[in-house]
């Protein structure tokens, strides 16, 4: 029996068939790469170019392919554009999940981790953020990634579904071995937009405030390694192929860090000066977003391993700068 990932060509996606291809599992990818890259795939999986917004496409999955469970990270991700066409993301976030789920349903397959986000949340009510704060989320992406969540709760009540919602920040890193990592276009996440100074694609990074009320006035926000939430993925599909219950798990370092922290660490990685400017705060900013993952640590034995900031950077700098391009170079 295979594990299906969709969106398996993206970043987090791709690292996460990595992790399941060296642990020996039978993986099968399925992508419309349209943000996602071929190259990114691990050579043991298996790769369908398909759309999860096709049921043809789906059901045609399920008829080829024996499938035990499903991860799902098929769903635009950037929270601007979604406030400038939210049809766009709920046409293929919120259409695109209900037409997984009816082949789904239609083919048997009643397990599903879905790659969900913290933005579900919006303003936090406090830091660390629980499970069981409210959901009330600030941005178009945030509200179709809740809906999502909801499609399989009640998929689950009238059809027995199983899912695990995992709710994440900053997915950041890149594989050690030094083959697969970052790479958006347009790029709009800290790490990578920071190590453009010292490639040579930009000429300083700016900060978004330094008036916030934090230690040094910046914003402070959750990094996580995405080996370690590839790793979080995959338990959490062992949870569900164990008999484990639909939940809902946050995944977080439960410190945060600073975006001057980040931005120096990434000096002392890379030995550039990395320049950077204050500019005014951008509308909507919390001061910090900060995710307590103590739930998924006791259900399911998820422990971070690269939750060293310097750890996070280096391996993000060795990708970067080995694949100036992305996929593309």
């Amino acid at each position: 029996m295979a594990i299906l990932v969709l969106g398996g060509a993206g970043y987090i996606g791709s690292h996460t068939v990595y992790a399941l291809a060296e642990a020996g599992r039978d993986v099968v990818v399925a992508d419309n790469l349209v943000t996602g890259f071929r190259a990114a795939v691990h050579p043991k999986a298996r790769f369908y170019k398909a759309d999860i917004r096709s049921r043809a496409d789906m059901d045609a999955l399920f008829e080829k392919e024996s499938i035990d469970g499903v991860i799902h990270f098929a769903a635009f991700s950037q929270v601007g554009e979604s406030m400038r066409d939210p049809l766009k993301y709920y046409e293929n976030n919120v259409c695109g999940t209900t037409s997984l789920l009816k082949s789904m349903v239609a083919h048997g397959v009643d397990k599903i981790v879905f790659s969900s986000t913290a933005a579900t949340y919006g303003e936090p009510e406090r830091v660390p953020i629980l499970e069981t704060d409210r959901t009330f989320p600030t941005n178009c992406y945030g509200e179709t990634k809740l809906a999502m969540e909801k499609e399989m709760y009640w998929t689950g009540v009238a059809h027995g579904l199983r899912y695990v919602a995992l709710r994440y920040f900053n997915a950041c890193g890149a594989h050690p071995n030094g083959q697969i990592g970052e790479a958006h276009n347009p790029e709009t996440h800290l790490i990578p937009l920071i190590l453009q100074v010292p490639n040579g694609q930009r000429e300083k990074i700016s900060v978004f405030g330094d008036d916030y009320p934090t230690a040094d006035g910046t914003c402070i926000r959750d990094c996580i390694h995405v080996n370690d939430l590839a790793q979080a993925h995959i338990l959490a599909l062992d949870y569900l192929m164990g008999g484990g219950k639909s939940d809902v798990f946050n995944l977080g370092n439960g410190v945060g860090f600073s975006v001057k922290e980040v931005i120096d660490v990434a000096r002392k990685v890379t030995g550039h000066p990395i320049p950077a400017e204050i500019c005014p705060r951008r509308a909507g900013d919390p001061a910090q977003l900060v995710a307590s993952s103590d739930k998924a640590k006791s259900v399911l034995g998820w422990k971070p391993e690269l939750d060293d900031l310097e750890t996070i950077v280096r391996s993000a700098w060795n990708w970067h700068r080995a694949h100036p391009k992305g996929y593309g170079a």
